[in-house]
């Protein structure tokens, strides 16, 4: 039985994700925005469960000191959580939103976490997406999108960040006994992209681009094929996946001076 934490569990495919692997047996640690979510999937799954809103790095610093008493191991992160938004917003500490939620956070809570994921020899799963391929117009010098931003180029840059710190985490951590992994879960039919006109609205709120869509189910397992799996012989650490298969996205994906620098720069935003 592994003890496998799901942040942004109380919806979507991070609820399909902890319903399978508490199926298997595993004990599943929720982790939503949503008070009243998560409670409820807690109730139902009999597990544990905790609040936090990722546009607060407060809250995620909170986060890690109840994971870090509650929990003597954790054998899997899955950093779950994220978003695309509308307009350009700063979050309370001053961060685009976007890249905040989807990429900033969980760079925080992996880091504050980093003792006992390295005793634990934890395996990192990042949710990212097909965006960081598609819509991605990734600049180290405006990650805030203050020269030029769009919902479906801020979303894609924060993608192509879970790709990109993945890698870098592998490099840093990866010979203490962590295994980073990345993986799309593909195009999932949810409220994901409701307030955010252009093509993302379109794909995920017609009803005609919605039959072509995954459940969310179908998304869940992708997450569940690298958390219960073992790295090293299930999926490769360091890697990107699609559709369980190892594959290739953004031409910077792969740039190992572009992933150690997004991380010092991630660190200074964050304050580690």
């Amino acid at each position: 039985m592994k003890t496998i934490v799901i942040t942004g569990a109380s919806d979507g495919i991070g609820a399909a994700a902890s319903r399978r692997l508490v199926e298997r047996g595993h004990r599943v640690v929720l982790v939503g925005r949503s008070a009243e979510k998560t409670a409820a999937l807690a109730a139902e799954l009999r597990m544990p469960h905790h609040v936090a809103d990722f546009a607060d790095f407060t809250q995620v610093r909170r986060l890690a000191d109840e994971l870090l008493t509650a929990y003597p191991r954790i054998d899997v992160l899955a950093n779950n959580a994220g978003g695309i938004f509308g307009p350009r917003r700063l979050t309370v500490d001053g961060n685009e939103q976007t890249l905040q939620v989807n990429h900033l956070a969980p760079f925080l809570l992996t880091n504050l976490l980093r003792e006992r994921l390295v005793e634990s020899a934890a395996s990192v799963v990042q949710t990212s997406s097909a965006a960081a391929r598609l819509f991605s117009r990734f600049d180290l010098d405006d990650l805030q999108g203050e020269r030029r931003y769009s919902g479906q180029r801020a979303y894609g840059n924060a993608k192509l960040a879970n790709i990109l710190f993945t890698r870098e985490l592998q490099h840093r951590w990866g010979s203490d006994g962590v295994a980073a992994v990345a993986f799309h879960p593909g195009v999932v039919a949810t409220r994901f992209a409701a307030d955010v006109p252009g093509p993302f609205r379109f794909l995920y709120h017609n009803p005609l681009a919605r039959r072509l869509l995954s459940t969310t189910d179908e998304g869940g397992a992708r997450l569940v094929f690298l958390a219960d799996g073992s790295p090293g012989v299930d999926w490769l650490p360091g890697g990107y996946y699609e559709r369980d298969l190892l594959t290739r996205s953004h031409r910077l994906a792969t740039d190992e001076e572009v992933a150690a620098e997004l991380w010092r720069r991630s660190a200074d935003l964050v304050g580690i």
